[in-house]
């Protein structure tokens, strides 16, 4: 009924990722929360390598891969556009962590912008989460987002998962995808969407209607909130329309991530989309 219970994570494909990295110290680069890294970013795996290829919006630096590696990347028509460095994989493995599959290549670029609410001109259908913390599911978020054709996904500043390995790694290239904008403030983020145009609809279990039931504008923004809190109690008020997602059988809620999908699909298609 809700989207903020506790659920099994969502399991992400292996072998996608990124990993932050000084150049000079050959440590992880210190990070400001909730924005993107002051230096470049490893990304690891076929599917988030490929995603930052055709990313327009991706600054892509020098990409260390074997042989086999950039086969694989040239049947799948991407465009290397950068140096190659042919690498052995004991070589790669050295580069990341030891758990990441990094599938043979490794691709450094800059992070990517720090896009926000002026990002969103022409957009339709926004999901916003407030303060949802977990990068598995937010990174599976993202995923459900694209594969939605949501115009973006909003997140705080604060509170929120950076541009790390397990949020790229659960993403599966989605981060290169869509449009993922940080906020300082959710609620103000709100007032603004309002002002232009936007309903805004918080999911909340004592919402008064199901979301089903639920009215939407022409152009929508969906707020989910963290698992165990919820949307926070000014976001909702920013909100003013609440909704409630109702589950038939024996479990009545939902992993926030789970959630994320049956939300945008009920929205698309009370939207028309």
């Amino acid at each position: 009924m809700t989207d903020n219970s506790k659920s099994h994570r969502s399991r992400s494909r292996p072998g996608q990722g990124a990993k932050h990295f000084n150049k000079r110290s050959g440590k992880p680069a210190p990070r400001r929360p909730g924005l993107p890294p002051e230096g470049p970013v490893l990304l690891y795996g076929l599917h988030t390598v490929e995603a930052a290829f055709a990313n327009k919006d991706r600054k892509r630096l020098k990409l260390l891969a074997t042989e086999n590696a950039q086969r694989r990347l040239e049947e799948r028509g991407v465009n290397i556009d950068v140096p190659v460095e042919t690498t052995m994989p004991k070589a790669l493995d050295r580069m990341v962590t030891k758990d990441a599959v990094h599938q043979g290549m490794i691709l450094e670029a800059d992070p990517l912008p720090a896009y926000g609410a002026e990002h969103l001109k022409g957009a339709r259908l926004i999901l916003a989460l407030d303060q949802v913390t977990d990068p598995h599911n937010v990174g599976a978020i993202l995923r459900s987002a694209v594969a939605l054709d949501a115009d973006a996904v909003v997140t705080t500043e604060r509170h929120a998962p950076e541009e790390g390995p397990v949020l790229a790694k659960s993403a599966s290239g989605a981060l290169d995808m869509i449009k993922h904008v940080r906020v300082k403030n959710m609620a103000r983020f709100v007032a603004e969407m309002k002002d232009q145009g936007f309903g805004c609809i918080a999911l909340d279990s004592d919402g008064p209607a199901s979301l089903e039931d639920t009215a939407f504008a022409e152009k929508t923004v969906l707020v989910l909130g963290s698992e165990g809190k919820g949307v926070r109690q000014g976001v909702r008020e920013a909100c003013g329309l609440l909704a409630r997602l109702d589950m038939p059988g024996e479990i009545r809620s939902l992993n926030v991530s789970n959630a994320a999908v049956l939300s945008l699909y009920v929205a698309r298609m009370k939207m028309g989309l």
